[in-house]
């Protein structure tokens, strides 16, 4: 068992049976829907709410039940990976490009489980590109103010293609470099026209998970 697979596995330990559980996207959250899936078959009931399409699909392959988001009034626990995390437990996120849909997930949970390997842990956020979600009409002069904020950007592509994200929009990756504020950041990239959401998850995560490569976990909360 690796770092992302511990930390997967402790995460899902905190499911309870009859929980609203939201679901993440990438790697890391990949190995939580596995174990998840494998409780399912053992007996537990829970109903999942996806933050992308894929995830929905890798979910409903494991036998998990999904709903809408509008379909609940709250989630019970939300677990996600991070591509980096700050000692006041400030992420970065949307390396998988589903940033807008898990940040709104998450806002919607009483407990937000954040799962990582130990490397995803950071003195200072901003060496991992900060991903930005933007829209498609004026994509450049958005990105343009972003670069006033003190960064480099590029949009994210697949291939030769600008990347879409389920919600039809583009995204922007902002090479900081470090961030010293990212509360501050937040809110000033959030007031830039044509953001529709930025990857700063500040203030948000109650828990997070650190795996180790010998199987072992730290949980901070």
């Amino acid at each position: 068992m690796d770092a992302k697979q511990a930390a997967a596995c402790k995460a899902v330990e905190y499911v309870r049976d009859g929980m609203i559980v939201g679901l993440g996207t990438g790697s890391t959250a990949y190995w939580a829907i596995q174990y998840l899936g494998e409780k399912v078959k053992q007996g537990l009931q829970v109903t999942a709410v996806a933050t992308s399409a894929e995830t929905e699909s890798i979910a409903l392959q494991c036998g998990i039940s999904i709903v809408e988001l509008d379909a609940v009034d709250h989630i019970d626990i939300d677990i996600d990976g991070a591509d980096e995390i700050d000692g006041q437990m400030n992420l970065v996120k949307g390396g998988g490009g589903a940033l807008l849909r898990e940040k709104i997930v998450a806002a919607a949970s009483r407990e937000f489980i954040v799962i990582a390997g130990s490397n995803k842990k950071v003195s200072l956020l901003g060496k991992f590109p900060l991903p930005v979600e933007v829209i498609p009409f004026g994509w450049k002069h958005t990105a343009g103010q972003l670069a006033v904020l003190g960064c480099d950007t590029s949009i994210r592509k697949k291939g030769d293609e600008i990347r879409v994200t389920d919600n039809g929009n583009y995204i922007v990756d902002c090479h900081f470099g470090s961030i010293a504020e990212p509360a501050v950041l937040e809110q000033k990239i959030n007031s830039i026209a044509g953001v529709v959401e930025n990857g700063l998850f500040v203030n948000m995560a109650t828990r997070v998970i650190l795996g180790h490569e010998d199987g072992t976990v730290q949980v901070i909360s």
